[in-house]
């Protein structure tokens, strides 16, 4: 009787599955906008990834406004007008990093593998992925210019330089987080991805006019800082801030984001694909 109701049951699901019309096959652009938010929704249910990408600039911007900002700058609140714009570009690039730290521990815990089994366009895992953090990059700069403005920062542009400095460092670092992706898909482990990532972006950080101006530095040393890409950004987020745009500036960081882009995005897709 049992086995009579089972074959009844299996043959009306059947029958129904049949007369439904089927759905239609999602989008390039939908599939992306749907793992796009897929990683928005693990950061909701783990906020804990966002204290990295948030304390840490944090208490950098405490430590050195407070600590160095006499010596460096005469004054604080000097100093805070000079390195926090700096303290954006650095803190939404080290979020980067967890781009590639992100992709990894899919490759590794197999859900990549899920997703190829899926019917929608190969590359929306990835590309979706990477549009998520891009939210995580906008929190990230958030914070710093509303922790900054608390101490007493005021952007002579006002809420539009600031937009404006916050979009440009976003669109720099989606153009750098397809580098991070390809560590993301060459290296074994997620910490091993973190160590290899932090490795690169803390002496590009460092060695940069975030903190001190360039001037202060021996000539060889100021003569790299000068052409480094971060210190470009600095200078193009500093001037989006103050009301002067530096055209230059910002020509060259959209052009070095969109040289990014262009290397690392088809190493990234052609090592997705074989992965």
């Amino acid at each position: 009787m049992t086995t009579l109701t089972t074959d009844a049951d299996t043959a009306a699901v059947r029958r129904a599955i049949a007369g439904t019309e089927r759905p239609p096959r999602p989008g390039p652009l939908q599939a992306a906008l749907t793992f796009g938010w897929r990683g928005m929704l693990k950061v909701k249910h783990v906020p804990e990834q966002l204290l990295d990408v948030t304390v840490t600039p944090v208490m950098f911007l405490l430590m050195f406004t407070y600590l160095f900002g006499g010596a460096i700058a005469g004054s604080t609140s000097a100093y805070l007008d000079y390195t926090l714009p700096g303290l954006l570009v650095m803190s939404v690039l080290f979020t980067t990093v967890y781009s590639g730290v992100a992709l990894n521990t899919d490759l590794t815990k197999g859900v990549v593998d899920r997703f190829r089994s899926l019917p929608i366009w190969r590359p929306a895992p990835l590309l979706g992925s990477l549009l998520g953090d891009s939210v995580r990059y906008v929190v990230a700069g958030t914070v710093i210019i509303v922790v900054g403005v608390l101490l007493g920062y005021r952007p002579d542009a006002g809420v539009s330089g600031a937009v404006a400095a916050l979009a440009l460092v976003v669109v720099f670092s989606f153009g750098l987080s397809w580098a991070f992706s390809v560590l993301g898909l060459l290296l074994r482990s997620p910490n091993a991805v973190m160590n290899a990532g932090f490795m690169g972006i803390f002496p590009l950080t460092f060695l940069s006019n975030v903190f001190v101006d360039p001037a202060t530095l021996p000539g060889p040393l100021q003569a790299f800082v000068d052409v480094n890409p971060i210190s470009i950004l600095a200078t193009a987020s500093r001037s989006l801030m103050a009301g002067e745009p530096d055209v230059p500036a910002i020509l060259v960081s959209l052009a070095v984001a969109a040289a990014l882009a262009l290397v690392f995005l088809p190493i990234t897709t052609r090592l997705y694909r074989s992965r």
